[in-house]
């Protein structure tokens, strides 16, 4: 049986302060990191598939 999920804890104070100016910060990605993101997830997605096909062929 799975465990209950905790409760989301809340920020208050200097702590609700910084997470929220991270949160406006917009991160910038070059070129070079996107193409190596989306090869990545392409990569993934790949590993992903051959999984499930093993995990049919075993079943």
């Amino acid at each position: 049986m799975a465990r209950p999920i905790k409760e989301t804890p809340i920020l208050f104070g200097e702590d609700a302060r910084r997470f929220e100016e991270r949160m406006k910060q917009v991160r910038r990605e070059t070129p070079e990191e996107r193409e190596q993101r989306l090869a990545d997830y392409a990569l993934f997605l790949k590993m992903l598939e051959r999984g499930e096909r093993i995990k049919k062929q075993n079943a």
